[in-house]
């Protein structure tokens, strides 16, 4: 008897994936791959603008990271995971994470990203709009750029330089993240 309850729980640790976080409705696996690389969910978290709760976030690192610098410099492949929670204009979202970019980089790095920044507004711009259900992930392929993926589909051409996606990450990590909590909660600081 002892034994087919053991086989079983086996059987559904195979059958089901780990769930590492649930954030707002939004189940995220503990473990993601990226350019053949296993990567750990480091922290997740919820996007909220003021009242409303504008996606759920997971970022996935080679290995864990609690502080925001070497989340940053951590080297491989990496992932942010963004799901949807409500339908937002491309130009919106877009606009956000310039902001986001601004807040935490000098005049001058901003100006050496401008052409990035313009490459990745584009492939916002093509998706019109981010729907409610929508999963769009920022991956960090080391051989190519940053890739954009919109439900599993890569859209765009890789965005060259880990500079960029470097930047990127500071929208949510910078020493001025988009939101203090959601921070804190990438960084798998639990409330």
């Amino acid at each position: 008897m002892v034994s087919k309850l053991f086989g079983f729980l086996i059987l559904l640790s195979v059958a089901f994936p780990a769930f590492a976080a649930e954030v707002a409705g939004v189940k995220l696996e503990d473990k993601d791959r990226v350019a053949n690389s296993e990567l750990a969910l480091n922290g997740a978290g919820l996007r909220k603008r003021a009242f409303f709760q504008v996606y759920a976030i997971g970022l996935y690192l080679p290995e864990k990271k609690t502080a925001a610098a070497e989340a940053v410099a951590a080297t491989g492949p990496k992932r942010v995971a963004i799901h949807m929670l409500r339908d937002v204009d491309a130009g919106q979202f877009t606009d956000a994470l310039m902001d986001g970019m601004k807040d935490n980089h000098s005049e001058a790095d901003m100006k050496a990203l401008e052409p990035r920044v313009k490459q990745l507004a584009a492939i916002m711009a093509e998706m019109k709009e981010a729907n409610k259900g929508m999963r769009i992930t920022l991956d960090w392929l080391p051989a190519a750029g940053t890739q954009v993926t919109v439900d599993g589909k890569a859209t765009g051409l890789p965005i060259a330089g880990e500079d960029f996606y470097r930047a990127l990450l500071r929208v949510w990590l910078g020493d001025n993240p988009v939101q203090a909590d959601l921070k804190k909660a990438l960084l798998g600081d639990k409330p």
